[in-house]
């Protein structure tokens, strides 16, 4: 523990070692790592890196993981002998619950393919065999063999940094459609074993072979002999496996004897409780490089069972889903049961490039994305709505920008077209990474996609629609198409999801998650963009703008009151709120219009659908259509929504008069006045 801390607090200018502090690049938890020498290692990366834009963002992370790990420390100390014997009963407690969850009657095997990228590369050109080699360039590498894996050479590390470390080091170009070739026909052999098996990525996969065993009465290390000598007489390529009662400890065995290796570990409960007690910690998915320092440096845990033996402090100073974790890992405990086939919630891909601010090149590469994007989508027969796109800048910023469309799409130009606009939009920038992602896929993958505006059946019945009458004691669910971008509270703001929208206008968003992972921050402020109107732009002249009226401040104030947790109108009631229809006197079309409030600057307060504020011949469409759909519920007489806030008062006495009274009311055509369909877009083309 006093080493540890004395290395984490060495970071000193005068430090005749300061890459010791340096925790970046280096891990010895890769295959074929073992015997490196690490501190030559963070030497090189060290001076490699120094003064450098990568340098500074790793100084970033470094004091806001040192900062983390001290707060862990100050509340470490503040634990009362009574906190301590309180949590150490909460946490004995749930061990005995996790314990009897123990499942030993599955047999799962991990196939991990050995250093796949670059065995297929030689695979194609035997002239690369026994020679250190990398698949990538000199400015970021996919994988190394394992020959120069010998010198420190690992994915993820620049290549001009691995180039130092080994000179004779050779790049061959990243090629994805060779690598998928190879991976579908690996699978072609896994599905033999397991036709339900999980594939978790190209070059590794989940299996359950307890039936194989059962059937053919072999034993699993038979099976997984079996199955890695049918992958290399497959493809040439050999591969390396674990086995074991679970998932977790079956990867874990996947990495023991690699390269071309097999380990298995019995399904037996003390077989299980020895292999975990005294395996580090970072040989664990899951536990990264932060959580292992914080681990370490705070509590002095480095092996699995130590997490039971500091269970208290775990269970006192992490969240319920976190220690639960830790707790299952010391108990060597991870997932039997084949999870459930669940419809894919997103697709992405993303490139790495030398850093670069020209525009036309930048376009290029998102023209590739684009195409690479829709040809994955069309071949699972995918339509999405939200497209994202995620930029990393020279200085490793990294940002996340999304615009959710009115429609489905999958075409490339579709997705280019709406892509081209958000990367305009950050210009002048210089990059060197790009990805784009879609989601909000359509239900229905192969027919038509549904309309994204269609109502749940609960908020159908909620909201009154079967019988024409509202219940106050009911708040209606927000439209499906909010269903995964609000969380509404009674007191508080509407808040965002930040998994599928986010605040174009912020440029200073940062993945603190991963590289792969599109990160979101969402700046709501409602009373700001409630004290502002937008106003569709056009190159033309705009229409004279209307003089905020009495009526205007009491629509402000209802919309302030619904965004306040009182959502109480359907899309219908939230049109009448934020968008004076029914009386000619408070405004004109172009009155309208410019109550359309987008909310938070970028969403339909109707239908909940997102447009950044560039997208102005977009916005101004989409509203509208909304004006037109409204007009149209008004000509075909149904104005029954606009006397719901009268009959609410009446209804909580529930008296069966009233209930008859109710029924005999009938919207008069001449309660309030509308234009007619053909007269508003009349009006409307002589407004612009």
């Amino acid at each position: 523990m006093a080493k540890s801390e004395t290395s984490v607090g060495s970071e000193d200018p005068s430090s005749s070692r300061p890459w010791e502090s340096y925790h970046t690049v280096f891990t010895n938890a890769k295959a074929g790592m073992e015997g490196v020498d690490k501190e030559k290692v963070q030497r090189i990366v060290y001076e490699m890196s120094k003064g450098s834009k990568y340098f500074e963002n790793e100084e970033k992370k470094e004091a806001y993981t040192k900062q983390k790990i001290e707060n862990m420390r100050i509340q470490y100390s503040k634990l009362t002998a009574q906190d301590i014997s309180h949590h150490q009963k909460i946490a004995d407690k749930r061990i005995l619950e996790l314990e009897a969850t123990r499942d030993l009657s599955r047999i799962w095997l991990h196939v991990d393919m050995d250093a796949f990228y670059a065995a297929v590369e030689t695979l194609c050109n035997p002239s690369l065999k026994g020679r250190p080699m990398a698949v990538g360039s000199m400015s970021m590498l996919s994988t190394a063999n394992y020959e120069a894996r010998k010198f420190g050479v690992r994915a993820a590390m620049p290549g001009f940094i691995a180039r130092k470390l080994c000179p004779e080091l050779l790049f061959v170009p990243v090629d994805f459609q060779k690598y998928n070739h190879y991976s579908n026909l690996t699978r072609k052999v896994f599905q033999k074993y397991d036709p339900n098996f999980l594939a978790a990525s190209l070059d590794e996969a989940y299996l359950d072979i307890t039936s194989v065993c059962k059937e053919r009465g072999i034993t699993s290390g038979e099976v997984a002999e079996e199955l890695r000598e049918s992958v290399h007489l497959e493809t040439g390529l050999t591969c390396s496996a674990g086995v074991a009662p679970n998932r977790l400890l079956a990867k874990v065995c996947s990495d023991i004897n690699k390269p071309n290796g097999q380990f298995v570990l019995p399904n037996d409960r003390s077989a299980v409780v020895t292999f975990i007690s005294s395996l580090p910690i970072r040989k664990i998915g899951g536990i990264g490089k932060v959580t292992e320092r914080i681990l370490k440096d705070v509590f002095g845990i480095a092996t699995c069972e130590e997490m039971l033996q500091k269970s208290s402090f775990l269970c006192g100073l992490f969240s319920h889903s976190s220690a639960d974790f830790f707790l299952s890992v010391g108990l060597g405990l991870g997932g039997t049961n084949t999870p459930q086939y669940r419809m894919r919630k997103s697709i992405s891909n993303e490139r790495t490039f030398s850093a670069t601010e020209d525009e036309a090149l930048l376009f290029q590469k998102l023209v590739d994305l684009a195409e690479m994007l829709s040809a994955d989508m069309k071949k699972e027969g995918l339509f999405g709505r939200t497209v994202t796109l995620k930029l990393k800048t020279a200085s490793f910023e990294v940002r996340s920008r999304a615009v959710t469309l009115p429609s489905y799409i999958s075409s490339s130009e579709e997705i280019l077209k709406h892509a081209s606009k958000l990367l305009k939009a950050e210009f002048p920038v210089s990059l060197r990474l790009m990805g784009l992602r879609m989601s909000h896929f359509s239900e229905d993958k192969n027919g038509i996609p549904p309309d994204p505006t269609q109502k749940t059946l609960s908020n159908f019945i909620l909201s009154g629609d079967a019988s024409g009458v509202k219940t106050s004691d009911y708040r209606p669910l927000v439209s499906d198409v909010c269903d995964n971008t609000f969380s509404v509270d009674e007191n508080c703001c509407p808040t965002y999801c930040a998994e599928t929208s986010c605040d174009l206008r912020d440029s200073s968003m940062e993945n603190t998650a991963s590289d792969s992972t599109y990160s979101c921050h969402v700046i709501g402020n409602i009373n700001e963009e409630l004290n502002e109107t937008v106003v569709p732009q056009s190159s033309e002249p705009q229409p004279k703008v209307h003089e905020p009226t009495d009526t205007d401040h009491t629509i402000k104030s209802d919309k302030v009151d619904s965004y306040m947790g009182q959502l109480e109108a359907s899309s219908c009631d939230r049109w009448e709120i934020g968008v004076n229809c029914t009386n000619d006197e408070a405004g004109s079309v172009s009155d309208q219009k410019q109550l359309f409030l987008w909310v938070d600057d970028y969403k339909c307060p109707i239908c909940g659908i997102e447009m950044p504020p560039s997208f102005i011949e977009e916005r101004q469409e989409h509203s509208d259509f909304h004006l037109a759909e409204k007009l149209q519920g008004e000509e075909s007489g149904n104005h029954r929504r606009s006397f719901l806030p009268q009959q609410r008062a009446p209804q909580r006495g529930h008296t069966g008069s009233s209930s008859r009274q109710k029924k005999k009311q009938k919207s008069s055509p001449t309660a309030s006045k509308y234009v007619p369909i053909d007269a508003f877009f009349v009006k409307t083309n002589q407004n612009f």
